[in-house]
Parts: structure tokens; sequence; C-alpha cells
């Protein structure tokens, strides 16, 4: 079985009811899926949507760069959905794939770009957030190459070079501007780079807002493992794998699929609880919180 399914963005952190949709998503969607393909139930409680047990030979489901020291919630739901499949794994064999972001897919921020150029509005960017980036078919034969290839446990991930490949969104933003006839020009405000637009687009120019990011759960730069992993870099020439044995804590996993619960019979909740619920699971997770969100950026 391959669950493709994730809510992958950082956008909209703020919103608790947001959160929520992202640990239906990112965790409980994943155990209801791995319900239906183990030949013996999970140990309840069992989310909504597991049904039948199946006999899928192999689970493949998507992880994200984001999980490997995670600065933000999106990061820290899929790498606690990571320890609900090691659990699962001493039942059914399973592998996944952290890869990088996916160049122009819907809510990131190129995909901004191109609807910014296309309703001429100023460009506005961090000048030192760097990531990866894959493209859409890329990201795909990683996955089948994991879902395909990847032994019980096995993380694959793209061998990227941090020197070559890591690139700020403002570079991004400079090269696709310039790429479609336009020099950027660098505006010190977003309001200047507002009241510039008819004027700098006479002359060929786009205006462009680039900033120190302040932005909660943006983390400066990525990596795909922690130094704790097992890496075989060995066995692909452009893939590498993380070996992982089956660590995970059991007591903590029901702990969470408690409190989920509680909170969704309760009807209501704060964004705090979900973010303390994340840091009981994950001690070391280094949330980055400023106060601030990228859906208030131009």
């Amino acid at each position: 079985m391959l669950n493709l399914s994730a809510l992958k963005h950082v956008r909209s952190e703020k919103d608790p009811f947001t959160l929520m949709r992202m640990v239906d998503v990112n965790i409980l969607n994943t155990i209801a899926t791995l319900g239906q393909t183990l030949h013996s139930p999970l140990p309840k409680p069992h989310p909504p949507g597991g049904g039948e047990q199946g006999g899928a030979s192999k689970y493949f489901c998507v992880s994200t760069d984001k999980a490997a020291n995670p600065a933000n919630m999106m990061g820290a739901s899929k790498r606690i959905m990571e320890m609900f499949l090691m659990r699962a794994s001493l039942e059914q064999p399973i592998s996944t794939a952290r890869f990088a972001n996916v160049a122009f897919s819907d809510g990131s921020l190129p995909h901004g770009f191109n609807q910014r150029f296309a309703k001429r509005q100023p460009f506005a960017a961090p000048n030192d957030v760097r990531r990866y980036f894959v493209t859409p078919q890329e990201s795909g034969e990683l996955c089948l190459m994991s879902c395909l290839l990847g032994e019980n446990r096995d993380i694959f991930f793209p061998k990227l070079s941090e020197k070559l490949h890591l690139i700020t969104f403002a570079e991004i933003a400079r090269r696709y501007l310039r790429a479609l006839g336009y020099e950027p020009y660098e505006c010190a405000s977003e309001d200047e780079a507002r009241a510039s637009v008819a004027e700098r687009l006479a002359r060929k120019q786009w205006p462009c807002y680039f900033f120190a990011s302040d932005t909660t759960g943006e983390k400066d730069f990525e990596e795909f493992y922690t130094e704790r992993e097992i890496l075989d870099m060995a066995r692909f020439d452009s893939i590498g794998v993380i070996k992982n044995e089956p660590v995970f804590d059991p007591t903590k996993l029901e702990l969470f699929l408690a409190r989920i619960a509680a909170l969704k019979a309760r009807g209501t909740w704060e964004r705090d609880e979900l973010v303390d619920l994340f840091h009981a699971m994950i001690p070391e997770f280094g949330h980055k919180e400023t106060g601030r969100f990228l859906d208030e950026k131009m």
C-alpha cells in the first residue's frame, strides 16, 4: 500500500484547527491505513477510517526532511508518525522517504511566485532561509524506489549537496524573474514594494522585498538525517538510506493517542496544548516560536 497523503506546509501553524488537521492527516490517517494492511489490528484507540484488515506485503508513506531535528509542528508531526511506523514495522514491512521541497507545489513559496506574477504583484521572500528542491517527477521516483526497493524501516532521501543544491528563497525569486525577462528590484519595505509596481514593471523590473526570517517554524536550513541515525550511502548513486531499528516508546504512543482523543471529545483545544504534547513526544523538539507567522507576510 502507498500512502501519499500529507499536510506538509508550515504556513498555518498559528491555527489550532489546522494543527489538529495536521495530526489527522499526518499521524491518525497513517495509523488507520496501517490498520487496513496489517493481518492483526493495531492497539486501540483506533482512529476513524480503519476498515477490514488486509494482507498487503508492504506499506509505504511519505515523511519529510523536516522530520530531522524538527523546528516546526509539521516536521514534528511527521517525526511522531515515524514513531508509529516503527511500532507497526514489527508486524508489517514498512519504508518511507524524506524528500526536499517539491518545486512549485501548491502552497509553497515558489507556487506563490507564480500567482503573484500572474497578478502583477510584488514578490516577498526571506533571504536567510535555505531550502533543497526536487521536481515533482523526482519526488515520485523517490517514493517508488523506497516502496519497491526499501527494506523494512528504511527511510530513503535524495543525495543533495549543501554547496550545490541548498538555495535561499530570495535567490529563487531572482532566478525566476530573470528567466521571465524581468530584473528583480529590491525594495527596503513592503510598502515601497507595493507602491512601486507600476513604475518598475514599465521598466521591466519587478519590485521585491527580501527580509530576514522572523516567522514561527522556519528552520534556517534543511537536513535529511540526524547524527544519531545510521546511514547507507553506498547502495545507490543518488539516494541515501537511513537504517532504523524499531525504537519507540509504546507508553508515549498510547499517551499521545489518548490526549488527542480527549481534546477532540472536549470539542475545543488551544494551540499551546498541541505544542506541549508534541514536546512531550519529542523532548529535543527545537520548536522555533517567534509569535509571527507566514500568513502575516505580504
